[in-house]
Parts: structure tokens; C-alpha cells; sequence
């Protein structure tokens, strides 16, 4: 007789994985959470959030091929940062407070260590955040996935006022562009990172960026800004027009989609210091200034548009928040048929 774990599923040790994790998802609880870890949803309790004309915003993404570097050196711990960390920034971008989470893994074969560790760090990343971890689904799909190969995608939703909501549509001309420093290449470009690994035949465990391992260096988790974001918003005296998380598609493709019509950004790549990654990347990759800035952050993580007249209560107000924020750039008038985005210099 032929059997569900014959085929390669061994549905009652996922099922004790997951009765393993219910005590971590717990550990995430925040106002509005209900305990339903184990059914067939997540259960979020909406009027214990005290909104008053409340828009739910909502958001999903995975990490793309950086959980192959994490495989193959077996550094696991950043991931689900990263996995949490590219879906609450999105939200973020509307002045959404994230309210709850879920993840999904999928692999050929579920190993115990590896899961646990992703998922502990999904747990944190959550904790440090507010967010409630309130369900997820784990898969086994040998066929799909083969040896230690492993999938991961997250949906969250947050919650904002709707009279307080940030849709891209405020920015105008003489604003001006704070740029918050990211923590490396968060979880964007790596298909790129990976060829310029294998052409230029570089051992990623012993080379040094700057004072830190290129393995440590690529595997820095994507960093968070909710935190510090929202003090900037909440505060009275500051009036955020927009917020570009730059994700997939750089500066030069993720400040446009917060521009309006007939408005360009002009930005200064001179006007911070890129974390000595990016610079790693453009010499051993031999990649066009313009490919840098259309596929990675380039040291910056966020940007934050506001009248010229705020950008210094602004910038020390994030900076009272642990982030490094300057001036990268202002926002003016285009012409029909011109660029989005004008990096000075190049």
C-alpha cells in the first residue's frame, strides 16, 4: 500500500513542527491579536485598534534568490527579517501601522533546524515591529523543490486612518528628498549578486568588504523602518507628501511610482556614502552606474519627501530614531517625454 510519506510528505512530522511554533507566534500578540494558530485562518480582532474611519492596507513579497547564499554558507537567522522586513516596508509607504502577518514555506522535504531558525527570526523581526505572526502555511513538494531548496513568501496588513493616508499624490515641486541609509542590499538584486559571485569566482566566505566578510556583508538583513517612520509621521510638526520604499528596480524605478505628473526627482549620488558593498558589486561586476541605481539600493533604503521647510525636523527626528538620514535630492518641474528620476553626475 502506497502512502502519502512514501511520496515524499510526512504530513505528521510538519504537523508537529507547526505545534512546535505555536508558542513563538504567540510571542508576537498585539492589540487586535486572537489565538488561531492551527485552524484554517488568522483571526484579527479590528476594533480593538480604536481607529475611527480605518483603511486596511495590504502587502506581499518574498526575498528572491538570497535564500540561496543563506543555503549554501548555512546562515539562516537574517532571512525572515528580510521576509518581514520587504513586506512591512511596502505598507509603510502609505503611513500604514502593521497589524499581522503570515508567512509561507515551501521545500522538497521540511528540515526541523533550518525552518525553525527562519522562523524564529520571522517571530523577532514581528516583536520588534508590533505585528502580529497570526498564521502561515508550510509545504512539502518534492518534485518542486529538490535537496535543501526552500521558498518563502509573506502577506501582511496594516492599518491608517484614512484622512492620514499617503498615496503619492502630495509631492510638488521645491520639495525635498531624505534619504534613510539601508543596511546593504536588503533582499533585492541577488541574481545579479550571484553572477558577479560565479564570473568572478570569488569565495564570498573568506573575501572582505571594507572590515566585514562579503558573506556577512550580503547577508545583513533587510532593515526595518517601521519604527522610525511612523515618529516622523505621527509627529505634528512634519508633513510626510511621500515615502518610496526602494526595493526591485533601484532609485531610478521606485521613485517614480510616489511622483506625480509633470514632477521629476533629482537626486545626488554624492550626497551620502554608499556602504562599501555597492562599490564591491560595481568593480567586480564591471556594472553601468545606471545598473546600479535601476537594480539596487545603493545604500539608500527610503526615501522621504517633505516641504524644504521640514527637512531638518525631519532628519532629526529619524536620526533620534537610530536612523542616518540626509538630503539627497528635491523634487521639480519635468517636461513632457522626460526622465522620472535625474542622477547628477552621470
Amino acid at each position: 500500500m502506497t502512502t502519502y510519506k512514501d511520496a515524499g510528505v510526512d504530513v505528521q512530522a510538519t504537523d508537529a513542527l507547526v505545534n512546535d511554533i505555536s508558542s513563538l507566534s504567540k510571542s508576537t500578540k498585539r492589540k487586535g491579536s486572537v489565538d488561531s494558530i492551527g485552524g484554517f485562518g488568522g483571526i484579527f480582532d479590528l476594533k480593538q485598534c480604536g481607529y475611527k474611519d480605518p483603511l486596511l492596507v495590504s502587502g506581499t513579497d518574498g526575498i528572491g534568490t538570497k535564500i540561496l547564499l543563506g543555503i549554501e554558507i548555512n546562515k539562516l537567522d537574517g532571512l525572515g527579517y528580510d521576509l518581514v522586513g520587504m513586506c512591512l516596508n511596502d505598507i509603510l509607504c502609505h503611513g500604514a501601522d502593521p497589524l499581522f502577518f503570515l508567512d509561507y514555506y515551501a521545500s522538497s522535504k521540511v528540515d526541523k533546524t533550518s525552518f525553525l531558525q527562519i522562523i524564529k527570526s520571522i517571530t523577532e523581526a514581528c516583536k520588534q515591529n508590533d505585528c502580529s505572526l497570526i498564521g502561515g502555511e508550510t509545504a512539502e513538494m518534492p518534485g518542486m523543490y529538490t535537496g535543501s531548496d526552500y521558498d518563502l513568501a509573506g502577506f501582511c496588513v496594516g492599518i491608517v486612518e484614512k484622512s492620514e493616508i499617503i498615496d503619492g499624490k502630495s509631492p510638488r515641486q521645491g520639495d525635498v528628498l531624505i534619504g534613510i541609509a539601508s543596511s546593504g542590499p536588503h533582499s533585492n538584486g541577488y541574481s545579479l549578486i550571484r553572477k558577479i559571485i560565479e564570473v568572478s569566482q570569488t569565495d564570498i566566505r573568506s573575501e572582505l568588504v571594507g572590515k566585514v566578510l562579503l558573506s556577512e556583508a550580503l547577508l545583513a538583513p533587510t532593515k526595518i523602518y517601521v519604527k522610525s517612520i511612523l515618529s516622523l509621521i505621527k509627529n505634528p510638526h512634519v508633513n510626510v507628501h511621500a515615502l518610496a520604499h526602494i526595493t526591485g528596480g533601484g532609485l531610478l524605478e521606485n521613485i517614480p511610482r510616489v511622483l506625480p505628473e509633470n514632477t521629476k526627482a533629482i537626486i545626488d549620488p554624492l550626497s551620502w556614502d554608499e556602504p562599501p558593498i555597492f562599490d564591491w558589486l560595481r568593480k567586480k561586476g564591471n556594472v553601468d552606474p545606471y545598473e546600479m541605481y535601476r537594480t539596487f539600493n545603493c545604500g539608500i533604503g527610503m526615501i522621504v519627501c517633505v516641504p524644504a521647510t521640514m527637512a531638518k525636523i525631519s532628519i532629526d527626528i529619524l536620526s533620534s530614531s537610530g536612523e542616518n538620514a540626509f538630503i539627497i535630492g528635491e523634487i521639480t518641474r519635468a517636461e513632457d517625454g522626460e526622465e522620472k528620476v535625474i542622477l547628477k553626475g552621470l
